[in-house]
């Protein structure tokens, strides 16, 4: 009797390991790069709602920037049986191999932050999580173009696009919206002196804020396709001895460095990306892929513009500005 009774006890151990093993729900996380601070807090976004739910393990690896590298990378953890994988793109404009390969290994697939050239025709296992690129560069440059008009600059102002990896469609879409924005009647007075890419990197611009310096043109405003662009560009022009008094400079991200750098005077405009928001949304919907749910293809999480909002003792407090393109809400940071 008692030998029956352990056995007994040993096979419903055995069958409760099975049982857990069997439920936990194991997620690939694949990044475009380890070594970028947005990036940073979208991984850790996809990190922390793992870390809080039972039986949810996330394996998350650095494709280095390397394309071939991410594309092994998906294909490994298809072969390892995870339920479904995320993917941040090293290039969106190679994402069409990504997806074949998770649809041929039946493994559900969320692209989350770079929409992927192939977003409108994603198989209904795939979905894509970001947020919506027409809003950011929109409302950066639309109220740079606000800021300068203030400043008196209605009839001639003169400005350096910085732009980031051309091989990404938040790049392209964001100059686009600045393009856009510099076509409106009420922002035409806005000139291009030059754009050019400086790759997402502030060490980069840094270096291209310092060449344009020495070329002595005169300018009015830097715009940014990213925040850490625009720190680059504010720490060349600082160190050259530029008034940022005179000069306004918008980016995007809202990142805590940008948001120091807006505390201390130097950044004029950001835009809040919900870094965070965008990793839970992303794991959210590849474990409801997972489950056989029903997901939009498309699930944008809002940008919201930040501006100064005034002056106190520890610096300028920045303001969010939650944006239907009609109607603002002001709410303090």
């Amino acid at each position: 009797m008692l030998k029956f009774i352990k056995k007994t006890l040993v096979a419903a151990g055995l069958a409760s390991l099975i049982s857990t093993s069997v439920m936990a729900e194991n997620i690939g996380v694949t990044m475009a790069l380890f070594d970028d601070n947005f990036l940073t807090v979208l991984r850790n976004g996809i990190q922390k709602m793992a870390d809080e739910m039972d039986g949810v393990n996330v394996q998350i690896e650095d494709a280095q920037n390397d394309v071939a590298k991410q594309l092994d990378q998906i294909n490994n953890f298809a072969a390892s049986g995870v339920d479904a994988i995320i993917v941040n793109p090293v290039d969106t404009s190679a994402t069409q191999a990504m997806t074949n390969a998770a649809s041929a290994a039946g493994v559900p697939l969320v692209y989350v932050n770079r929409e992927p050239i192939n977003v409108d025709t994603l198989p209904d296992n795939q979905a894509f999580v970001a947020s919506n690129e027409i809003e950011s560069g929109t409302l950066a440059a639309f109220e740079g173009c606000k800021m300068l008009r203030a400043k008196g600059k209605t009839t001639s102002a003169r400005i350096y696009i910085f732009v980031g990896e051309l091989s990404n469609q938040a790049a392209v879409q964001r100059t686009k919206d600045f393009h856009d924005v510099i076509g409106m009647d009420m922002c035409k007075f806005i000139t291009i002196i030059d754009e050019q890419t400086a790759n997402w990197s502030r060490d980069q611009a840094r270096d291209l804020m310092a060449n344009w310096l020495s070329a002595g043109e005169p300018f009015d405003a830097v715009f940014a396709n990213n925040d850490e662009m625009a720190i680059g560009a504010i720490q060349a022009m600082k160190a050259a001895g530029v008034s940022m008094e005179e000069v306004i400079v918008t980016g995007v991200d809202a990142t805590q460095d940008a948001l120091v750098a807006m505390s201390a005077g130097d950044l004029d405009v950001t835009v809040f990306q919900d870094a965070a928001g965008q990793g839970s949304g992303s794991l959210n919907a590849a474990l409801d892929l997972a489950r056989g749910k029903k997901v939009d293809q498309k699930v944008y999480i809002p940008f919201k513009l930040v501006i100064p909002l005034f002056l106190m003792p520890q610096g300028i407090i920045p303001l969010y500005l939650d944006k239907s393109f009609d109607t603002f809400k002001a709410k303090p940071w």
